[in-house]
């Protein structure tokens, strides 16, 4: 179980029991719960186990109806997960997944004094979130950005020597992890891109060299930065290509005295 929170960057979780009862060596931190919890949901099994509100089993050739703890499972809009738990140390607990239109949320609540407050306190949570944010498709405003940069500066560059100035340029989606994230309603307008490029190069040039980089800024803090790269390979000029250059240019003065 350790060898997976070392997998999965859980820094601040450390097991040494499979039960999870209270010990001073057997901790975790909400935000390590909603990734662990983001991990599971990618389970078929698990993530159709935690949805389920009640579920009838056999026990000695009788039925027995067995029902989820999670209050929350089938009273709240979207709600589809996940846990709960209880011991003396972390008092009540509750994991919740909910979602509504394209937001997908894990609310994490930890240590509260009654399953009241615990309920409450994860109900105030969602609701928040669901009115306060939005799904915002940024790999979208990105491409466009981008895409209007380049023509307008499809002749701004100067390979020196370079059989041609023109680049081919793309951007590194790789640098892309997500292509919608969630942004607060108040920071929508804020979305905006900026891109610093070079715009000399001595030739020649091989593909994938570095061009400049685009970034996206939330209320102008930088959110992801995100290379430009050339896809074309530009050689530097020979002599044979000097004497051609020579002689159209001796052709167009010809042309025009």
């Amino acid at each position: 179980m350790n060898e997976k929170c070392s997998e999965l960057g859980l820094t601040s979780t450390h097991f040494v029991t499979p039960h999870g009862l209270d010990n001073d060596d057997h901790y975790t931190t909400a935000y390590d719960l909603a990734i662990l919890t983001d991990y599971a949901l990618k389970n078929e099994t698990f993530a159709k186990i935690v949805k389920t509100k009640s579920y009838t089993i056999m026990l000695n050739g009788y039925p027995k109806t067995i029902s989820n703890t999670n209050e929350l499972l089938g009273n709240l809009e979207g709600v589809y997960g996940v846990k709960t738990g209880f011991t003396n140390g972390a008092n009540r607990c509750l994991v919740t997944s909910c979602k509504r239109g394209d937001l997908d949320i894990i609310c994490v609540v930890l240590g509260c004094d009654t399953k009241k407050n615990r309920t409450q306190d994860s109900i105030n949570l969602i609701n928040y979130t669901f009115n306060n944010f939005s799904v915002v498709n940024i790999k979208d405003i990105i491409f466009s950005d981008f895409e209007k940069w380049v023509l307008e500066h499809e002749n701004s560059f100067t390979i020196n020597k370079g059989i041609s100035n023109n680049l081919d340029l793309y951007i590194d989606t790789s640098d892309i992890l997500y292509s919608s994230i969630a942004v607060k309603n108040s920071d929508i307008d804020n979305i905006s891109t900026s891109i610093d490029f070079n715009s000399y190069f001595e030739a020649p040039i091989s593909k994938d060299t570095y061009i400049g980089s685009i970034s996206l800024d939330i209320n102008d803090i930088e959110y992801l930065s995100i290379d430009i790269l050339n896809s074309n390979n530009i050689p530097k000029k020979n002599v044979l290509d000097y004497f051609y250059e020579l002689i159209c240019n001796y052709s167009n003065y010809l042309s025009i005295y």
